[in-house]
């Protein structure tokens, strides 16, 4: 067995363990629900003018919808374990490297989003409890590698902008893609494909996205969470948690 497919699978293994502790706790897995919610509108805030930009739009929405919404993607993880081995075959290494990197953020941010998740009260998340609950769980260097593997995954698809028989060779697995069984994966891999190769270049993206998201982890881990209000936060804070 290859070590990205080992990677693979070790990743939707521990993804899939989140999602089993969770459906045995109710509670817990309203609150994981409550969280990625409120972290896709912060999101949605600290990228406001991406998401505004016709060149920039599109590669913003990806990561909003695909990597940092409360969507349940448990389809498309059951796929990737169910044909694993055909995915390593059908997809060439570039794109087995990115699903892998995918795989490695999707694994660690289930994990952090529980660890959260466990100590808040309840779903009414303010942006003090948001912050109080980031500092209890800590992991500086978790926070740093979620950034990083983000960054990473826009990296390989920028790269892939730069290869011209890719898109046809992606638009030509659509058939052999879904007799595969692969059909969230592709549609996956496309949508970001075509995100990126609109913005011709994505390295103003790729900086902005690191900067901004080091900031952000640099604001909340310096913040007093006694001394905020929903009125009152900190301003490292307060426009990105509203």
């Amino acid at each position: 067995m290859s070590a990205t497919r080992q990677t693979i699978l070790a990743s939707l293994d521990a993804v899939a363990a989140e999602r089993r502790r969770r459906a045995d706790l109710p509670v817990l897995d309203a609150k994981v629900t409550a969280l990625k919610a409120f972290q896709q509108r912060r999101f949605s805030r600290t990228y406001a003018d991406l998401l505004a930009s016709e060149r920039y739009g599109p590669a913003a929405r990806f990561f909003l919808d695909e990597l940092y919404g409360p969507q349940d993607y448990t389809r498309r993880d059951e796929q990737f374990a169910r044909v694993i081995a055909g995915l390593v075959r059908l997809f060439s290494q570039d794109l087995v490297d990115t699903v892998a990197d995918v795989a490695v953020l999707h694994a660690l941010s289930e994990a952090l989003d529980t660890a959260m998740a466990e100590r808040l009260e309840d779903g009414a998340i303010a942006p003090a409890d948001y912050v109080r609950a980031w500092q209890q769980v800590g992991h500086a260097d978790d926070r740093a590698r979620q950034i990083e593997l983000t960054v990473g995954v826009a990296t390989r698809l920028d790269r892939f902008t730069h290869k011209p028989l890719l898109r046809n060779a992606l638009h030509l697995m659509r058939r052999p893609a879904r007799l595969a069984g692969v059909v969230e994966l592709q549609r996956f891999l496309e949508i970001g494909f075509e995100a990126f190769r609109a913005m011709n270049g994505a390295g103003e993206f790729i900086d902005t996205v690191r900067s901004r998201e080091q900031a952000f982890a640099a604001a909340v881990v310096a913040a007093d969470p006694a001394g905020m209000t929903r009125a009152g936060t900190p301003a490292g804070v307060l426009a990105a948690l509203g």
